[in-house]
């Protein structure tokens, strides 16, 4: 295990029957390779991070990652090839002819399917692969170079850089919070569920109160047989009672007026509820008071996260009551208010908008500059402009934040004429918007064409309008993924250094590598749980607030943008 100088980088990789590790300089250069018998190397990768603190080079951090933590071993830092190359591969700052975009046997799938939901704008999928990019050391090391080729002659190098650390750390943390979990009280989703739906049937069927919003709904329709849980049903239904509406939305229900929309709304409130977080999930996902979902890093286009089980990106309200922390232990709970304004103001140096957020409610500066009346139409005009909304109150109010904040405006307008003319758009460190389809080029050029028909030309106009909504938004929400991933990076590296606890203070069922550690046990786009023992709570509350302050400074240096912070130490993650 000895090497000239200490190596920069580690890449390790599967034979048939052994792990291969390269050691490289700092250049990447190789010093030497060892193979390792698959029992030993637990202990050589404890013994590695010790001496030398290397990056570790793999080809997807959970098929690594997950055994070290349960072995009770962290690495501080490693560079995920998998998800690096998702990004090179698509990347404007990458040069067109860089041999990273052809290594096709990396367009890969990461180890686990994304499933959740992500926002229906941004329902485009990455490229992928039924299978995972290679395992084996050789392959990881040429992918390596690759990138970093690709990266050494982009003109934006530093950017690029930055951000194949951050999408990294993310898979680091992602782990790590699975391995952790998320403390959770299961007797208490268990009462908050009776509370809630009624008593669990023995025998199957709805619990008591979901059956009696079911009744109303039917009592209030007409029909004592209507189908609630088939959209299509429960849409004729509607019709027949005089409820035109295009879909079962939440949002389009509450605008109407009839006897059926309180319950309907209250029926589906419950539903979702006993489907998506009631006892059956109670039973499949929480185990030894952990909740342990499955993240997956860069599952959405923009770099936000998706999740593969468990529904790891949504946290009902009424369920944060069985959050609750181990005996001796508390949550820090902080979210960020604004977050993409706020991201939206440092993108495009407006300065006028940053000081609409400084130190307070967005909102409520954009009230006292004197471009809205009210709070609700300063959320409503910005986030209108962010979303593409051009009709009703929207679209009033959003010329008037052209005058107050032209910058701020004009970035989101200027990409949204990019993506309506079918151009590509980057994130403020360089993750690049998918290109339009083949299908949508053609309804494109079809409707430029002299014989084109009117349903063609509008329905080109209507494709062109929707990619502009896509982009538009496509710049923000990818650029406050890229804050987020410095927030916990930042924040992660803070938790690692403060002491650990003695161990009759541990909280065993965090596992042995976060037992006696302040740690992430979750992370939902603009908040973050931490777990820590009461006597470090003050401590990781301040590590909270200053990382998010470094996330700032790292992405846009001096700009005077604040990152407001809602922080909150407590026993369970209620919110007040």
């Amino acid at each position: 295990m000895d090497a000239a100088e200490p190596p920069a980088w580690i890449a390790v990789g599967r034979t048939a029957r052994t792990v291969v590790v390269v050691l490289l300089d700092a250049g990447a250069a190789e010093q030497s390779r060892e193979e390792i018998e698959p029992a030993r190397l637990a202990s050589w990768i404890a013994d590695a991070e010790a001496r030398w603190a290397p990056r570790w080079v793999w080809h997807d951090t959970p098929q690594w990652y997950g055994a070290l933590l349960a072995d009770g071993i962290r690495v501080a830092r490693c560079h995920d090839l998998r998800l690096c190359h998702a990004i090179l591969r698509e990347s404007a700052l990458v040069d067109d002819a860089a041999a990273v975009r052809r290594a096709v046997e990396w367009d890969a799938a990461p180890s686990v399917d994304a499933e959740d939901a992500a926002p229906a704008l941004f329902e485009l999928e990455q490229a992928q692969q039924p299978t995972g990019p290679p395992a084996d050391a050789d392959a990881a090391v040429a992918e390596f170079l690759r990138q970093r080729a690709a990266v050494e002659v982009s003109p934006e190098a530093s950017r690029l850089r930055l951000l194949l650390a951050a999408e990294s750390a993310g898979a680091l943390v992602a782990c790590e919070m699975r391995a952790a979990g998320l403390p959770w009280d299961a007797a208490a989703h268990d009462r908050i569920l009776v509370e809630t739906l009624g008593e669990r049937p023995r025998g199957g069927g709805q619990p008591a109160k979901l059956a009696a919003a079911a009744d109303r709904v039917r009592a209030a329709l007409g029909d004592p047989t209507a189908s609630l849980d088939s959209q299509p049903k429960l849409l004729r239904a509607l019709h027949r009672a005089g409820v035109l509406v295009e879909s079962t939305s939440r949002w389009e229900l509450a605008e109407q007026r009839h006897p059926v929309i309180e319950p309907l709304l209250e029926y589906k409130k419950l539903s979702r509820l006993a489907a998506a977080n009631g006892w059956t999930w109670l039973a499949d996902w929480v185990a030894d008071g952990r909740f342990r979902p499955v993240f997956v890093p860069g599952g959405v286009v923009t770099g936000r996260w998706a999740s593969s089980g468990g529904g790891a990106l949504q946290l009902p309200r009424q369920l944060r009551e069985a959050v609750r922390a181990d005996p001796g232990w508390r949550l820090v709970v902080a979210d960020v208010a604004q977050l993409e304004p706020r991201v939206l103001a440092a993108m495009s140096s407006d300065t006028a908008l940053a000081a609409a957020a400084r130190g307070r409610d967005l909102y409520a500066g954009i009230v006292d500059s004197g471009a809205v009346a009210t709070r609700q139409e300063a959320k409503i005009a910005l986030l209108g402009a962010m979303y593409g909304a051009t009709t009703g109150e929207s679209g009033r109010l959003v010329p008037r934040l052209r005058r107050a904040y032209p910058r701020a405006m004009g970035l989101v307008d200027d990409a949204a004429r990019v993506g309506e003319d079918g151009g590509v758009v980057s994130t403020w460190l360089g993750r690049s918007s998918p290109a339009p389809s083949p299908e949508w080029s053609a309804a494109q050029s079809r409707a430029t064409e002299a014989e084109a028909s009117g349903a063609e030309e509008a329905r080109a106009r209507r494709w062109a309008r929707d990619r502009g909504r896509f982009t538009r938004n496509f710049v923000v929400q990818g650029t406050a993924a890229e804050w987020a991933l410095a927030w916990l990076a930042d924040l992660r590296g803070r938790l690692a250094a403060l002491p650990p606890v003695s161990p009759e203070h541990a909280a065993p069922r965090s596992g042995p590598a976060f037992a006696r550690q302040p740690h992430l046990a979750f992370f939902l786009h603009d908040e973050v749980i931490v777990h820590t023992p009461a006597e470090h709570a003050d401590a990781a509350a301040e590590a909270v607030t200053e990382a998010a302050a470094s996330a700032g400074r790292l992405l846009f240096g001096s700009f005077p943008v604040d990152f407001r912070l809602d922080v909150r130490t407590s026993e369970t993650a209620l919110k007040d």
